[in-house]
């Protein structure tokens, strides 16, 4: 059953955060420091648990500003900024353009066809010599996911059966992403890779968990029908237990941290 932004926003805040943002987090804030006196945006802030605690170690005059994805998750976020007394500012309205000294992306669920214009729109933001950081999902991830998506598509002769292959090729390899960083006008620019690893019980667990059922497969069937859809989560996870009999179900995620300078 299709949920509401406000499901889907309180299910991020409950579990996707703690499953799949975390990893992210821990990435960029081992290459990415923001600790001095400056002003720092980030967008997609989801529920807000990262930029708080990055408000938390931040200077006092340090002046940080976020964007949510949409009214619900800003909600949420704002709630725990009053909670926390925390000084990061959660808006709706617009900031400006070319005025921070540090922008920092969560491009984690954003779909690779749209990742060009995300960086470029991360970049409008910062100043001159600003910094510019982007999170997000590189080439080499989901692979044994997108393996047995294959096998299900076939199985249930679906009409895009190739989908498998164009979910595999859209995913920006480290070359390309600096590529896309320098159309964006960002110089400098240097990648950080940790590879994560998921692991779900069963293929039940699989295709029913919060961040696979809600948040990664609505990209994936983009388009699809929602009877195909359901044909096709049914299939994957009796093949994911056929393959995988009495071990559980894992699949790799390439986590990147790309950072550039605004030239």
């Amino acid at each position: 059953m299709t949920k509401s932004a406000k499901e889907l926003a309180f299910l991020r805040d409950l579990y996707v955060d703690a499953e799949w943002t975390v990893r992210f987090m821990e990435l960029t804030d081992k290459h990415f420091k923001f600790t001095d006196d400056r002003s720092l945006l980030y967008i997609n802030a989801g529920t807000g648990n990262h930029v708080l605690e990055i408000g938390t170690k931040a200077g006092r005059e340090a002046q940080i500003g976020a964007m949510c994805e949409n009214e619900h998750l800003l909600k949420i976020a704002q709630d725990k900024a009053i909670a926390t007394r925390s000084r990061v500012d959660f808006s709706d309205e617009e900031f400006d353009e070319d005025n921070f000294d540090a922008v920092l992306a969560d491009g984690s669920f954003v779909s690779p066809a749209k990742f060009r214009d995300f960086v470029a729109d991360a970049s409008r933001y910062a100043e001159i010599g600003g910094t510019v950081a982007v999170f997000l999902v590189s080439a080499g991830s989901f692979g044994e996911v997108f393996s047995v998506l294959w096998e299900a598509m076939m199985d249930v002769e679906s009409e895009d059966f190739s989908l498998a292959e164009k979910l595999v090729a859209e995913l920006p390899t480290l070359s390309a992403i600096e590529e896309v960083f320098s159309e964006a006008g960002l110089e400098r620019v240097k990648t950080h890779v940790a590879t994560e690893l998921f692991e779900f019980e069963n293929g039940k667990a699989f295709i029913e968990s919060p961040l696979v059922g809600d948040f990664l497969m609505p990209r994936w069937f983009e388009g699809l029908s929602k009877k195909e859809i359901e044909r096709i989560r049914k299939r994957l996870a009796r093949l994911i237990d056929d393959e995988e009999a009495s071990i559980t179900f894992r699949f790799t995620v390439k986590a990147v941290l790309a950072v550039g300078e605004k030239g």
